[in-house]
């Protein structure tokens, strides 16, 4: 494996939860949200030349994340298999803990109910992404990603207490 491999799988392991994240949320089956974790990591090992560090790396591997998933069932065409990168299984890093994953199934349930951007905009919340990341990836104004985040959270709140 060559430097540039390893470079990349530290880079998908240090961050399988913001991808498994994007799968989950853009998915409704296991085999789906399976398929299009691999597929984020295609595209991330894709365009990973061009990273040019004017981000952080997460932000960069959020935009990869994010337009892969909303793009990916559009196109329905089947990616390319590559030996290294189908390693790589979302299996692998999902974690067992039950009664936290049940609250997890929740939060999804209700994240999965917003339209495309405002399921963008929480999950980049959920990680604590500066407004100005969130605004960059998704091409709005830093101010409008804060006023949708703060309509989103009473949103979200009575999605939670009513799917709880």
């Amino acid at each position: 494996m060559s430097v540039k491999e390893k470079e990349f799988a530290k880079l998908i392991k240090d961050n399988q939860g913001l991808i498994i994240k994007v799968s989950r949320l853009y998915t409704n089956t296991l085999e789906d949200e399976e398929d299009l974790f691999q597929e984020i990591v295609l595209q991330l090992w894709r365009s990973y030349d061009s990273f040019k560090g004017q981000s952080k790396i997460s932000t960069w591997m959020y935009r990869v994340a994010l337009n892969t998933a909303i793009t990916l069932f559009r196109k329905k065409t089947k990616s390319p298999q590559t030996d290294e990168l189908m390693d790589f299984h979302h299996g692998d890093y999902v974690e067992d803990d039950d009664e936290k994953q049940q609250h997890v199934a929740v939060l999804y349930k209700v994240i999965k109910m917003l339209p495309n951007v405002e399921r963008a905009i929480v999950t980049m919340y959920l990680d604590d992404l500066p407004y100005r990341d969130i605004a960059g990836n998704l091409g709005i104004t830093e101010v409008n990603a804060r006023v949708k985040m703060n309509r989103l959270k009473k949103t979200l709140k009575d999605l939670m207490e009513k799917h709880a």
